[in-house]
């Protein structure tokens, strides 16, 4: 097993958040191998290595990853300085402290994972590997071919133009459209800007499905966890 940060191998024991690990270890409470270690950068092997906090010896806890159906009005964060619900407050009953993958907005519902597996989170959010993730989106007004066309080829945002969509399932209702759009980017907001851009502002935003996994079976504000086959995939998917 390779060395890691000592307030990261911390973290993902689930002791404190990584900001709160480091404070520790300033404070002189942490100790690996008999002697207190007051460096950030300190490296440690948790297979080999004695590391106690406040005396505690350190259990290196298995990783962990669930699938949350996550409804309008939580903030996506671990903390908020705000006192607003957050994703967190959904899964309070995991043993081990995990983590986000990515961001929904307050506003958007829909597919969330949240694991401690942080080489995991790391790929899946990269857009080196594609991991596709689909949008049932209702957007004011009737779009028009030409505007379906604009998403399916590329919408020109500030921060460049984004990669061809792929989308499905278009429904026309009285002032409304409902669409299935499968992007595999991760901009911020990046939804609701390609549909603004087009002049079709989101009503409602929901994430149906990424990668392999969908919300089958996983109520709003409900939660579950990933199976062995799940994890598996995901593993293939971003090639760990």
């Amino acid at each position: 097993m390779t060395q890691e940060r000592l307030q990261k191998v911390m973290a993902q024991a689930g002791i404190a958040s990584r900001r709160k690990c480091e404070e520790m270890i300033l404070q002189g409470n942490v100790r690996v191998n008999g002697q207190i270690v007051r460096e950030l950068g300190t490296k440690v092997n948790i297979a080999t290595d004695q590391i106690l906090v406040q005396g505690q010896p350190l259990q290196k806890q298995g990783y962990a990853c669930v699938l949350l159906n996550k409804p309008t009005g939580y903030i996506t964060t671990a903390m908020d300085t705000h006192n607003r619900p957050t994703v967190m407050d959904l899964v309070k009953s995991v043993p081990v402290r995990i983590y986000p993958v990515g961001r929904l907005d307050l506003d958007t519902s829909g597919l969330l994972l949240l694991t401690n597996d942080g080489e995991l989170t790391n790929r899946l959010i990269h857009p080196r590997y594609h991991v596709e993730k689909t949008y049932r989106v209702k957007a004011k007004g009737l779009i028009p071919e030409s505007g379906l066309e604009r998403l399916e080829s590329g919408v020109p945002l500030d921060d460049g133009i984004t990669a061809p969509a792929r989308l499905e399932h278009v429904q026309y209702g009285k002032n409304w459209t409902v669409l299935h759009l499968t992007i595999h980017e991760g901009r911020n907001r990046q939804v609701r800007r390609m549909l603004e851009t087009i002049g079709h502002p989101v009503l409602e935003l929901e994430r149906i499905q990424m990668g392999p996994l969908t919300l089958a079976g996983v109520a709003r504000g409900q939660f579950r966890h990933l199976t062995k086959q799940e994890l598996q995939s995901l593993y293939e998917l971003v090639s760990l």
